[in-house]
Formats: C-alpha cells, structure tokens, sequence
C-alpha cells in the first residue's frame, strides 16, 4: 500500500486489512515522505512500515522487495478489498505465475458511478490492462521476472499490465474492490472522467508520463481531486 499525506484514511484502510492479517497475511505500507503523521498512525495497522523514495511506482517496488508472500496486492488507500480477497486471488492465481485485478464499484451512489464502473469493467475485459485502483494482483515471481513498475511518474500500472499482459493473459475475480468516488465527487464526474480518458489515450498514443503528470497535476489544482 503507497502512501502519502493519507492520515485522514490509512486508519480506516488499515482496519479493513485486519482480518487479513489475521489469517497469515502481510501488509506492508511503503510512505513517500508523508508530513502529516501517516507513517505513526500505520504502524498501529501494518505488519511494516518502509520509508521509500516519493513516486507511486517506487514505493510499490520497495514494498515488494521486502515482501514474502507468494502473491502480491497493490492497494491504494482509498480501495477496499473483498471480505475473502486472500481466498479469491488465491483461486485466480492457482498454481501458475499469473496475475490479475479486480472489478470495482464506486463508493459513491450517483447513478452515472454506475456507469463508469460498467465502462472500467469492459475496458479492462478488452484490453488487458487494470489501474490501480482496481487493485492489481500477480504472483510474485512473475512480478519480479517482469522488473517490477517502470520508474516514471505516470500510468505505471498501466505499464505495468502491458508488459504482463504479454506473458500470460490476466484473470479477474468475481467480487469487486470498492473505490472511493472522491476524485469524481471533487472534480465533476464528467470533468475527471474525461480527463483520465484522455490521459490514457494521449498514452497510448506515444505521449511521455511526465508531461501527462504535469498536465494532471496542474488539473488536480484546478479540482481534479488527487491521484
């Protein structure tokens, strides 16, 4: 789980993990250089907490250098698992080096949420690819043989499911995470949701990750919410 500046929601978050943990299972919160208490109010709620150089990718990479489970979940703060998530990927994965990611609804009750989730669902169904906000899993080895996220500062997860994409083909499954809706809420559902497409689509054509994170930022200082 990458974290920055999220004292507001990584109690919360952390608790959701709590049966998880229980059963066996590792959690592990890799902060960028938070200034607002997050790293203390984890430890409370993680197996560790690491202090990682800032940028998402980065902080995903050291987490899952030091991790020792056969399988791996990316989980953003603000995405909430399935109650028996351990249970369904484990049954995704089977025994081979694959890898996968999971519906999502949206927190939020706007009929156009509804939308939106059916629109990340097909996209992902033709496509091949996941964000990470859809909580992407993969067996540890393949993650590792694959190089892990690429650096940049951008769309790394959507990097990422291509270059996985190419060795085995993902699998999802059943239950949803659920994803808060505060991007949309904050910045105007059309608004961000146009956004994020055209971020994508100005990727796939060609265009550099730190131009488009620059574009995004100067949006998220006009109400786009924050990545």
């Amino acid at each position: 789980m990458p974290s920055l500046n999220e004292a507001e929601g990584i109690g919360a978050a952390l608790e959701a993990l709590r049966p998880l943990r229980e059963r066996g299972h590792e959690v592990i919160v890799s902060d960028g250089g938070s200034t607002d208490g997050t790293p203390r109010l984890a430890a409370r709620g993680a197996d560790r907490v690491l202090a990682a150089a800032r940028g998402r990718a980065r902080q995903m990479n050291a987490g899952a250098e030091v991790a020792t489970g056969r399988a791996l979940v990316f989980l953003h703060v603000d995405t909430t698992l399935p109650p028996e998530a351990d249970r369904a990927v484990s049954e995704a994965l089977g025994d081979r080096p694959g890898w996968g990611s999971f519906g999502v609804r949206l927190s939020g009750p706007h009929p156009a949420f509804r939308v939106i989730e059916r629109m990340i669902s097909l996209r992902s169904r033709l496509s091949g690819i996941a964000t990470g906000d859809q909580a992407i899993f993969v067996a540890r080895d393949l993650f590792l043989a694959a190089g892990g996220f690429a650096d940049i500062a951008l769309l790394e997860d959507v990097e990422l499911c291509r270059r996985l994409r190419r060795i085995v083909r993902p699998v999802r499954p059943r239950e949803p995470v659920v994803t808060s809706s505060r991007r949309w809420e904050a910045g105007g559902i059309a608004r961000t949701t146009a956004l994020m497409w055209w971020i994508r689509g100005a990727y796939a054509l060609g265009a550099e990750p730190e131009r488009l994170a620059r574009h995004y930022r100067f949006r998220e200082g006009s109400g786009c919410g924050s990545r």
